[in-house]
């Protein structure tokens, strides 16, 4: 069963984060204004299109660990994005059929696309919801209110590159904070974010591009993507770069990126 919310009309005047990811993973569901801005981007880092594709497999490789090795059967997946197969239920429910998933983005081309790969199993179900993780309280809310994640149960918070779009001013943590503090005990954040500890001229670069277009980002230290985990209990192999949790030996190239390359942060903790 999938259920939807609508939301507000599309904004084509500027540049979105969502839309520029969909690009660089060589999607459609852009406009030329993203397609402008990511390629300012990849001028600043030619390897920005990798840095993508880790960060969606990583998000395939949590979702499978989660499922498969901690019992999950539920995820609340905050900056989808534009949906590309397989989405996050996808994953799940090839695994388990009865997975719940719901899914939240502030862009309305999101919810425009939502219902081409969203469609649940029989067993499980998916909703969407428009909001912005940075009013916390209204997006639980909203999710309380879609009635499809049981909080008497565990769920798995995804925020894949998303939080270094919440900069310093909207309190990061006191976010995610807001986010975790419903899950019960069980329950799980797996994220990634992008950090200048490995290249900090090239993704200062990077970030100036995003700034300017419109969405600021701040990329942050490990020790400043540490925090976000504060409470608890990291599964092996902790807080790493993205392509080198729990690799699975889907890379058939025969090449390695580096971390400078990829320069995207990647763990997964359970909340005890």
């Amino acid at each position: 069963m999938t259920t939807r919310q609508v939301g507000r009309d599309l904004d084509t005047s500027r540049p979105h984060s969502a839309r520029m990811y969909d690009y660089f993973l060589g999607g459609k569901d852009h406009f030329e204004i993203d397609k402008e801005a990511a390629l300012v981007a990849a001028q600043a880092h030619p390897g920005i299109y990798m840095t993508a594709r880790e960060n969606r497999a990583f998000m395939h490789r949590a979702t499978r660990v989660l499922a498969q090795e901690h019992g999950i059967r539920q995820w609340l997946d905050i900056g989808t994005g534009i949906p590309t197969e397989p989405n996050l239920h996808q994953v799940a429910q090839s695994l388990v059929p009865e997975a719940r998933v719901v899914y939240a983005d502030n862009d309305p081309l999101v919810l425009k696309y939502a219902e081409r790969l969203m469609r649940s199993t029989k067993q499980g179900r998916t909703a969407y919801i428009e909001a912005d993780v940075t009013d916390a309280d209204a997006l639980m809310t909203a999710v309380e209110a879609s009635e499809v994640l049981d909080f008497d149960q565990p769920i798995a918070l995804s925020l894949n590159a998303l939080m270094h779009f919440i900069t310093d001013p909207h309190d990061p943590y006191a976010v995610v904070r807001r986010l975790l503090d419903p899950l019960p005990v069980g329950s799980a954040l797996a994220m990634n974010h992008c950090t200048p500890d490995f290249d900090p001229e090239t993704w200062n670069k990077v970030a100036e591009v995003y700034t300017k277009s419109g969405s600021p980002v701040q990329f942050r230290s490990h020790g400043d993507v540490r925090r976000f985990f504060d409470g608890l209990d990291l599964i092996d192999p902790g807080i790493v770069c993205c392509h080198r949790w729990r690799p699975d030996g889907s890379r058939t190239d025969g090449t390695e990126p580096t971390d400078a390359q990829i320069s995207l942060l990647a763990g997964v903790g359970i909340k005890r």
